[in-house]
């Protein structure tokens, strides 16, 4: 099963953030299969102030398959998760992170976060997270 990989890890990675996130990323890559959506490939580049640093980070994104995270099923369907989170009293902080997990529940990927909103999908919805000691 593959694994996508939320910015919030990739961008702990690119800063030389030392997580158990980053670890298990770097052990991963190479390994596992790992992917990324166009959507978290945007966000993550776009926060680069350096140009080496970008070129580096775009070149080590794009080494591993990028999936388009759009449309409007899609769209629909993370409307449709986020009031049903809201009826059980989750208020999400990101519609992003709503996108990114329905995504992987429809795509049947595992994804590996560091950002709470996920536990909500995991819990509630059935999101297959990485699992971390």
């Amino acid at each position: 099963m593959a694994i996508l990989v939320d910015s919030s890890v990739w961008i702990d990675y690119f800063n030389g953030v030392g997580t158990p996130q980053t670890d298990h990323l770097d052990a991963l890559l190479g390994r596992e299969e790992v992917v990324v959506g166009d959507l978290i490939l945007a966000e993550v580049l776009q926060g680069f102030r350096d140009d080496r640093d970008l070129e580096r980070a775009r070149e080590a994104l794009l080494s591993v398959p990028v999936l388009a995270m759009g449309g409007r099923d899609l769209a629909l369907a993370s409307a449709a998760h986020f009031r049903t989170l809201r009826r059980r009293g989750v208020t999400l902080r990101s519609t992003i992170d709503c996108w990114i997990a329905t995504f992987c529940l429809r795509q049947n990927l595992e994804l590996l976060h560091a950002d709470r909103d996920f536990d909500h999908f995991r819990r509630h919805l059935g999101l297959r997270t990485v699992e971390l000691p």
